[in-house]
């Protein structure tokens, strides 16, 4: 990257000292270093503001050095070992859904960064797993175990199964496909349908909707599709979105409810930050799929795309979101941050969404994420597991926890993401503010225009 893009805080700061002292120089020889700043003696747009999260230029290599140390924790306290017959209990289950979104992460971060010790741990927790999981009798009293040789429920194997196909698909020497297929057997066989086929459970009431299930089942109907090369479960896939399209979308905001009964006549709008971030992760994955031609691949990018304009309208001025998307007196939330950083970046690189306008989100949300991994590798501030409230109090109040396993993946599946859209495109700080652009402008000052070819000039004033 060209040499103004490596200029940080600290050295605008030293620019402007340097600046200031020249202009004392040129009054001579008695001016004094301590002449007012103001508008004559000084270019007061060019003053570093005093930001809460780090802003300015952000180089792949920090961002990599964040996954690194988020890696290395998580490395640590989840190790693939039995203790006293049963998986070990680290601090993190090997087989929970959450961990699913961890192995999908490491999967394309390594893809990404070309650092294979991510992919490695995939592997190898999966395959221990499936090792102890063949040779297990009773696992009744192994929740781990259970949830990989006996699962029962869409959060046991929804997620789970799109990640052990991924990783069976890249890693040829994990024979797992007779696990996938009993975790499979549970996504086809036990959520409840409505008749149009949307995914329903029958709690808190019955034939409730959480928009949470989009991503429970969605995006591993689209892995199948091209695991077992059955192209109608992509067609279902997409097929059921648009289910929870219309009910759960609220167009006059662009975001998505967490909560939908069938019955009732007047629909609460909890507009829950991770909820959202599971749906907009849903849609990408789905579009990750969706071949150009198919028929509903136009409808999903429109969602996707005014998904992402919603989200960005209501992102909060130190790059996070908040636990109620639309109710700013709420926490900030890390995990939904680390989901929308993803996702908005994830349609840049693809070209669903122009860098302009979303790179320069994007990069926040992941500053701002990146203020919340602390020096031992946990993730800070994220909410808790929680179920689904009709009253703002029941989100509000949910604790956050650094033990909350749903921090983990999206804050790599983040990292790996925003890696690779600043690697792949042309951020720069002009004056003072940061910008992409389509063509490098191969600028060498902190201000400057740009010419016909989309190069930088110098303003002079």
């Amino acid at each position: 990257m060209p040499s103004v893009q490596l200029l940080n805080m600290k050295t605008q700061k030293l620019a402007l000292l340097a600046l200031l002292a020249l202009i004392g120089c040129a009054k001579g020889e008695n001016a004094s270093t301590d002449q007012e700043i103001n508008d004559s003696t000084t270019p007061l747009h060019l003053l570093q503001p005093d930001y809460k999260t780090p802003y300015g230029q952000l180089s792949p290599d920090s961002v990599k050095a964040d996954i690194d140390r988020v890696f290395a924790y998580i490395d640590e306290v989840t190790p693939a070992k039995m203790t006293d017959g049963k998986v070990n209990q680290g601090t993190y289950r090997l087989t929970s859904y959450e961990w699913a979104v961890m192995y999908d992460a490491l999967l394309d971060a390594s893809k990404i960064t070309g650092d294979k010790k991510y992919s490695d741990y995939v592997s190898d927790r999966i395959r221990f797993l499936a090792s102890e999981a063949e040779k297990a009798g009773d696992v009744s009293e192994d929740g781990q175990l259970r949830q990989v040789k006996d699962p029962r429920t869409l959060d046991d194997a929804g997620a789970m199964a799109g990640a052990w196909m991924r990783a069976a698909m890249a890693d040829s020497t994990l024979k797992i496909d007779p696990f996938i297929e009993q975790y499979w057997a549970v996504v086809e066989q036990t959520p409840v349908h409505l008749a149009d086929g949307t995914i329903a459970r029958n709690r808190p009431h019955y034939n409730a909707i959480w928009l949470d299930d989009m991503f429970m089942a969605l995006p591993s109907m689209a892995v199948r599709s091209e695991y077992k090369g059955h192209p109608e479960q992509l067609d279902e896939a997409a097929r059921i979105a648009t289910g929870f399209f219309k009910r759960m979308w609220i167009p006059e905001k662009n975001i998505f409810r967490h909560g939908y009964l069938e019955h009732a006549s007047h629909q609460p709008s909890m507009a829950w930050g991770r909820a959202n971030g599971w749906a907009i992760l849903t849609l990408c994955q789905l579009l990750d799929y969706l071949p150009e031609n198919h028929p509903k691949r136009a409808e999903i990018l429109d969602m996707y795309r005014k998904h992402a304009a919603g989200l960005a309208e209501l992102q909060g001025i130190d790059g996070f979101w908040h636990q109620l998307l639309d109710r700013p007196e709420t926490y900030e939330e890390t995990s939904a941050t680390a989901i929308f950083a993803y996702a908005l970046a994830h349609g840049v690189n693809e070209g669903w969404l122009e860098a302009t306008t979303y790179g320069p989100v994007a990069q926040l949300a992941w500053e701002a994420v990146s203020t919340k991994i602390n020096p031992k590798g946990e993730v800070e501030g994220v909410c808790v597991g929680t179920g689904m409230g009709f009253d703002p109090a029941y989100y509000a109040y949910r604790p956050v926890s650094v033990k909350a396993a749903h921090g983990y993946g999206p804050t790599i599946w983040a990292g790996a993401e925003v890696y690779r859209m600043l690697k792949d495109n042309h951020p720069y700080v002009n004056d003072s503010a940061v910008h992409y652009y389509d063509v490098d402008p191969e600028a060498t000052m902190p201000l400057f225009s740009l010419d016909k070819d989309g190069k930088a000039i110098e303003i002079r004033h």
